[in-house]
């Protein structure tokens, strides 16, 4: 385990975040790799709930305006995060 994913995970646990919201971390980390098939697919599922969709268009914006960390921004918009989430779950995401 390396020394961000520690770091990641006891941030985690002191902000204590919700599963969708670490879902959200993880896949829009500083981590030079983009977010797994198996995370988007995950983070997609979560909107379904309603709790969930809320915290998940919640962190994705706080990691939008995240001005720091361009990874976070490039994840966010460049990925195909959003898009997934938008298509698979259109009407939740629209009365957000």
């Amino acid at each position: 385990m390396t020394s961000s994913m520690l770091r990641r995970q006891l941030k985690n646990l002191v902000q204590n975040y919700s599963e969708a919201e670490v879902k959200v971390r993880e896949a829009t980390s500083n981590d030079p790799w983009g977010p797994s098939s198996s995370q988007m697919a995950d983070i997609s599922d979560l909107t379904y709930n309603v709790v969930a969709c809320n915290e998940i268009m919640t962190m994705l914006w706080k990691r939008l305006k995240d001005d720091k960390n361009w990874r976070h921004i490039h994840k966010v918009s460049n990925q195909e995060l959003v898009p997934m989430v938008l298509i698979n779950q259109i009407t939740h995401v629209l009365f957000f």
